[in-house]
């Protein structure tokens, strides 16, 4: 184990590296409530896609460790996943087979553009004040994500300023449909008069506390500190049955989209090929920009991807190093998901949570898998662990990733604007691909603006007119589905 991770090297131990994986874990568990509850509104098994969810996290995140040898998780992204059931389900009308097709296609063109370099040369072409600006932006992205779950902030909302996505002919229930508000929504800091937020403040306290005093493990312990609070309060409660089978109900989504509806339908109407192509197009640019985001954002300033990693992504031939191979290990993730019957599964920011802690390889990759393995059984269990009780360790890794923001010169406009315009965009959309998208125009704008145009790469330039198209294919997708 010591030889095949290479732990000395990268300076830990397997005590680190475990703590950092169950950390992980518990900052991504949510996803296998979630991702079903999600996917189920469009027609898709529950049960089947729970489990699709589990095997394909843990498929993927053992391919990141093992041949990647980093400490990334891999399952189904939010926000795809919303994009899968209400856009192009719900708005548009594809049956969800037809929609895990599209997946599957959106996983082979990631693996095209992996093989093919493209994904490297993005990365290299990016300049460092905005790596630097994507790294901070994650962080503070991270550290919302925390607050949100941990029931700190209220938003109100306009009447009339709203609607809900619901299946087609449906009567639509804004208490159990997804919800869409314009820019009249306002957020607050919450009266703290829920149990829940004083559980996730109390959590924050014992973490923050724990690292001023250098205890190992902080982050872990306050998960754990919180959940056993949640318990003793009843916020939330043991199961009574800890033991459930449910892994005979992938056969209702594995391997689905095969056949018609699906793979063999997608083209076959003339009026849908425009929609699926443009589907196809959001699904890849997001997936690819999330990626290369969450890499660059954690793995350099953690040493994860260092100076000897960088050479050898500029200069080596084949996948020689660790970036390399993790991209191509997240490649390949998006066409195994869809195969397993779930959206596109993509490198995992909550990964950042681990990272935080210590984790430099794959063996904490591998733990986080082995956990997730035995959520197949024994869901309800991990279940008990509430969201409020993993946020505090997502707002604290949010501070950690700041120091980025100190290699910026911000007195400098020219610099100073595509770098704000990346954290601000990438927080308040909710969206690492966007926020990339931001920085990337505006820096476009001011070197043109100061007559520096050639001291962008041309690869920028080509990403940001492919970001610009992809904004208008959301705007006219959205506009379609509203209809």
């Amino acid at each position: 184990m010591e030889d095949f991770f290479k732990l000395k090297d990268r300076k830990t131990d397997i005590r680190t590296e475990v703590t950092a994986g169950i950390t992980t874990f518990f900052t991504m568990a949510y996803i296998i409530i979630v991702n079903p509850g999600i996917l189920a509104e469009s027609g898709m098994s529950k049960d089947g896609v729970f489990v699709a969810t589990v095997i394909a996290t843990v498929v993927c995140t053992l391919i990141m460790a093992l041949v990647a040898n980093v400490p990334y998780a891999i399952a189904p992204g939010m926000g795809l996943n919303a994009f899968f059931t209400y856009t192009v389900c719900y708005g548009l009308g594809f049956h969800w087979k037809e929609a895990l097709a599209m997946v599957f296609i959106c996983g082979i063109i990631n693996i095209i553009i992996t093989v093919s370099k493209i994904r490297k040369y993005i990365i290299k072409a990016i300049p460092k004040n905005l790596q630097l600006a994507i790294g901070g932006s994650i962080g503070l992205f991270i550290a919302y994500i925390g607050i949100k779950n941990a029931g700190f902030l209220t938003y109100t909302s306009n009447p009339g300023s709203w609607f809900a996505f619901g299946a087609p002919g449906a009567a639509i229930d804004p208490a159990t449909h997804t919800v869409v508000s314009d820019a009249s929504i306002i957020p607050a800091l919450a009266d703290f008069d829920n149990i829940g937020a004083i559980i996730a403040l109390v959590g924050l306290v014992i973490i923050v506390v724990l690292m001023l005093r250098k205890v190992k493990g902080a982050m872990l312990i306050g998960i754990v500190a919180a959940t056993v609070i949640a318990l003793l309060t009843g916020f939330v409660k043991m199961p009574d049955n800890l033991f459930e089978n449910k892994i005979d109900a992938i056969g209702n989504v594995a391997f689905a989209f095969f056949g018609s509806p699906g793979i063999g339908s997608i083209f076959s109407n003339p009026e849908k090929i425009l929609p699926v192509i443009l589907i196809i197009f959001a699904f890849s640019l997001t997936d690819t920009f999330d990626t290369i985001g969450t890499l660059i954002g954690t793995g350099r300033k953690s040493g994860i991807f260092d100076a000897k990693d960088e050479k050898a992504l500029a200069t080596g031939a084949g996948f020689k190093s660790k970036m390399d191979k993790a991209l191509f290990a997240d490649s390949i993730a998006t066409s195994i998901g869809a195969l397993a019957g779930t959206s596109n599964t993509t490198t995992y920011i909550e990964s950042a949570a681990g990272i935080a802690v210590g984790g430099r390889t794959g063996l904490s990759s591998v733990v986080t898998a082995i956990l997730f393995i035995l959520c197949l059984p024994f869901a309800a269990l991990f279940g008990v662990v509430p969201q409020q009780a993993t946020a505090p360790a997502l707002i604290v890794v949010g501070v950690l990733m700041a120091e980025s923001f100190a290699g910026i010169k911000w007195g400098d406009v020219e610099e100073a604007i595509p770098a704000f315009m990346t954290v601000l965009f990438m927080a308040f959309s909710y969206n690492i691909s966007y926020g990339i998208a931001a920085g990337f125009i505006f820096y476009c704008i001011t070197k043109i603006v100061k007559k520096k145009a050639k001291d962008v790469h041309p690869i920028l330039y080509v990403s940001t007119i492919l970001f610009i198209l992809n904004f208008v294919v959301l705007a006219l997708v959205f506009h379609r589905a509203e209809k």
